[in-house]
């Protein structure tokens, strides 16, 4: 009888049973998977809660069946995305960046981008709209941490290397803030650095191109003066709320009268053309008006539960691997999106439009959220062994 101990048993405390979970990556692909399928479920139902105005017509039902459609083909993408090798992205990675490129200055052609309240952000076709600088979100960080995978395999971080890393996002973020959008300059300004940080960039290069932007950001303040208005508004929203923006006096209001458990799913008042952009921006403030501080942490439990279960399904990747440095990028930036969304609603900071990753109604986001959840699956596939 062979009485050596089993090797192979199953974990009998709950510690080893928690542990045996985190490194098991399938497990954590698949929780990954099931909790972002929790926040498109919620993001569906309150699109279509959030789309009822007070005069209610065929529109809102077509708020709806657009976001579905989105939904099929983000999740479409999403599965292709998630069965693209790494070295695939680093081959095409420059091929992507023209790409983005192109759209963006097409974009500003006239008679082709659409111009909504001023801005020109977006490309429409067939009932349907695109707009590029979302992508940005997904091709800069593949292209960042491709050039960074490159150099240290080669020359290395040296001097001379700074204007060949800095060169492609100071082409593309101007061409995004003329459009004007200072929001999307700013993600991706801060998606493309994390990038670089993360990839082992060295420090000082970044104290460097901080204290040159600095100026940069000021002229840009200087050149849209409703900006200032945002932020007077935004401090308003504290000291006297009566004359605070309507937007954020709105979203305050649906939050506040939720209470702690809301008013029901589809009973919210705020939304029936007092807040504007209800489906869209402001879904959350739709979200504590129906479903109360209860649902309003639970999402926050949710996009908590997905950023540790995403660094789980990615902790057996080495820290300097292309895989990675693009999923942990991508990954934070969903959070602090979301965060950033949350923050804009509660009057935290500026008003910005801020879209809800998985949430918001909205074909690109939508698009590119679902690709990068895809992309973070794909990465955390790969078999290398951090060490």
């Amino acid at each position: 009888m062979n009485n050596s101990p089993d090797f192979y048993s199953e974990p009998d405390t709950l510690p080893e049973r928690l542990r045996a979970a985190l490194n098991d990556r399938t497990r954590m692909q698949h929780l990954l998977v099931c909790l972002v399928g929790v926040l498109i479920c919620v993001g569906v139902q309150m699109v279509q809660s959030a789309s009822l105005t007070s005069r209610p017509s065929e529109q809102d039902s077509v708020f709806l069946g657009r976001h579905l459609a989105y939904l099929a083909l983000s999740m479409v993408c999403a599965w292709v995305a998630s069965n693209i090798s790494a070295e695939w992205l680093q081959r095409y990675a420059v091929r992507m960046y023209a790409v983005l490129l192109f759209l963006l200055v097409i974009l500003l052609v006239p008679g082709i981008g659409s111009r909504v309240n001023g801005a020109q952000r977006w490309l429409r076709f067939s009932g349907f709209s695109l707009q590029p600088s979302e992508l940005g979100r997904i091709v800069m960080p593949i292209l960042a941490a491709s050039m960074l995978i490159k150099l240290r395999n080669t020359s290395g971080f040296g001097l001379k290397t700074v204007p060949r890393v800095l060169f492609p996002i100071l082409i593309v973020a101007p061409v995004v803030a003329i459009e004007p959008d200072l929001g999307a300059t700013v993600f991706l300004l801060i998606g493309y650095s994390l990038t670089l940080f993360l990839g082992g960039w060295p420090l000082r290069y970044f104290v460097t191109c901080a204290c040159c932007a600095i100026p940069a950001a000021a002229s840009l303040l200087i050149l849209r003066p409703y900006q200032v208005e945002r932020i007077s508004g935004f401090m308003d929203a504290w000291e006297n709320l009566s004359q605070a923006p309507w937007q954020i006096r709105q979203s305050l209001m649906s939050i506040g009268s939720g209470g702690l458990k809301g008013t029901g799913i589809g009973s919210g008042w705020q939304k029936l053309s007092y807040l504007p952009e209800a489906n869209t921006d402001f879904v959350f403030a739709v979200i504590g008006e129906e479903l109360g501080l209860l649902g309003t942490l639970a999402l926050c439990f949710v996009w908590i539960s997905v950023f540790l279960t995403g660094c789980a399904a990615l902790r057996h990747l080495p820290r300097t691997s292309f895989e990675w440095i693009l999923g942990t990028t991508l990954l934070v930036q969903l959070l602090f999106q979301a965060m950033a969304n949350i923050a804009v609603v509660t009057a935290l900071v500026p008003p910005k439009g801020v879209p809800h990753p998985f949430i918001s109604y909205g074909g690109t986001n939508l698009l590119v959220s679902l690709i990068a959840v895809g992309l973070i699956v794909g990465m955390s596939r790969t078999s290398k062994a951090a060490g």
